[in-house]
């Protein structure tokens, strides 16, 4: 069963369950309400009767006449029928078994449990249903000259009982017709309630299928509302980790096509260059070659190795950060860099200020490292390369400057991916495999930092590591 048929099904059942129970509610309080009235008016002709037979008691007691007795007892109960004769009321006295007056027009029951233990100073009324009517019986007792007479009121409440039924009759009616009216507008309510519901279901199934940019339209504030926000971020979301999980997918295959294609160069070079010198006769000469050949291309695969373990250990984050000063690690690289630098015949210059940042310092090395190594490089001869850092109230700044060829604007947006190239011949005749930037945005990332870069083709590039603020320190740079 859809939802909306559930709404519309459980709100005509309550509809029906409550309308009913109040209007049958209404209907017999007000029956009883006039039944009480009849019986309490009832009662008051009987006590109206029985003073009346009191106060003629002295004289019946005097003359001590049956005849005489019913005559006046007949007169009594003669004005009182002509008195409410509209009203269908009828009255019997009795005493024993001996009918003093009746003016009744049906068979009065045989049994009366009303007149057992009738005591003089009560009045008792019992409902009887006689025939197709309904009548209202009261009864009490006088004594007179030494016998009982009972004198019983009656009164034709058939009407009260009709109007019962007419008022049900109708009510059978009105209540057809009002679920009849609540079903047809519940119908349009609940479709109109679960009509964005209805939408989003469809929407859900197109977006199942691939269409992760489709999204619910919802105009309404209400709770439908919000949940047509959600589900469209909930879509959101599921858009992004898809295309998250393509770029990564996309990532992977290149970075196996890329490792691949690394290993297949100096592979196929020491395998060959093996095969030769294990298949022919050569000099000393060439013999050293191929093993020169075969130790360059070894190192080169080494080389290539420690670089992806790198970027392995990397992107799994196992480390632990400290808080060191900057300053003092970049010294410590130093060393190293200016020895490198001389050696290819540049000159590097270095600017630090203090500055504490959360870091492992080891990492933050190889992150120096790799910088300066690019800028060394893409630098020309005799070319300057700055190092240098800023601390301020937006975090440490590391930067490396070079002057050298550049990199083209469409390859910046790319150069963080592993094994990519800007320049391939440049770079494998360096010893290059493109890990080096990806191994720095790993670092960076693990380090909370941002990896940023400037450059204009043949005039230089600028790296920058933006570190969260931690700074501690400052001065001018040394």
């Amino acid at each position: 069963m859809k939802f909306w048929q559930k709404i519309c099904l459980f709100s005509i059942l309550t509809f029906v369950v409550i309308f009913n129970i109040a209007s049958i509610m209404v209907i017999e309080r007000n029956h009883n309400q006039m039944l009480q009235q009849e019986i309490g008016n009832a009662l008051s002709e009987n006590m109206s009767i029985h003073s009346s037979v009191n106060g003629v008691i002295p004289i019946l007691n005097l003359y001590d006449s049956i005849d005489y007795e019913k005559t006046v007892l007949t007169n009594i109960a003669t004005g009182f029928v002509n008195k409410n004769q509209e009203q269908n009321v009828y009255i019997q006295i009795t005493e024993g078994s001996r009918i003093v007056y009746s003016n009744t027009n049906f068979t009065m029951p045989q049994s009366r449990k009303e007149l057992i233990r009738l005591t003089a100073d009560e009045i008792r009324y019992i409902l009887r249903d006689i025939g197709k009517r309904t009548l209202l019986f009261t009864s009490n007792l006088a004594p007179i000259n030494g016998k009982y007479y009972v004198f019983t009121y009656i009164k034709d409440v058939t009407p009260l009982y009709d109007e019962r039924m007419n008022q049900y009759s109708f009510f059978f009616k009105v209540d057809a017709s009002a679920i009849i009216l609540y079903a047809l507008v519940m119908f349009l309510i609940s479709k109109g309630l679960t009509k964005p519901i209805d939408r989003m279901i469809r929407m859900a199934k197109v977006i199942a299928q691939g269409r992760f940019s489709e999204r619910v339209k919802l105009k309404s504030r209400d709770e439908i509302g919000m949940l047509g926000a959600n589900f469209n971020e909930m879509a959101e979301v599921v858009e992004e980790k898809i295309n998250e999980l393509e770029r990564n997918n996309n990532e992977k295959e290149r970075f196996i096509q890329s490792i691949t294609h690394e290993l297949k160069t100096p592979l196929t070079s020491i395998i060959g260059y093996a095969n030769f010198l294990r298949m022919t006769k050569v000099g000393e000469e060439t013999l050293l070659d191929g093993l020169n050949v075969i130790y360059s291309e070894a190192k080169r695969l080494e080389h290539l190795s420690f670089k992806l373990m790198d970027l392995i250990l990397l992107r799994q984050g196992h480390t632990e950060l400290r808080t060191v000063n900057m300053k003092n690690v970049i010294r410590e690289a130093e060393a190293s860099l200016q020895i490198k630098a001389a050696d290819k015949h540049l000159r590097l210059i270095t600017r630090c200020v203090d500055g504490d940042v959360r870091m492992d310092p080891d990492l933050i090395k190889v992150l120096i490292y790799n910088l300066v190594d690019n800028a060394m490089k893409a630098s020309t001869e005799a070319g300057t390369i700055t190092l240098q850092s800023q601390a301020g109230q937006g975090g440490y700044t590391l930067e490396v400057i070079d002057h050298g060829i550049g990199i083209p604007e469409e390859h910046l947006a790319n150069l963080f991916e592993p094994f990519y190239m800007v320049d391939k011949a440049r770079t494998k005749s360096q010893h290059g495999a493109g890990l080096g930037l990806s191994i720095c945005q790993s670092i960076a990332e693990l380090h909370g930092a941002r990896l940023e870069v400037e450059s204009q083709l043949g005039e230089g590039t600028t790296v920058r590591v933006r570190f969260p603020l931690q700074y501690k320190g400052g001065g001018e740079p040394e």
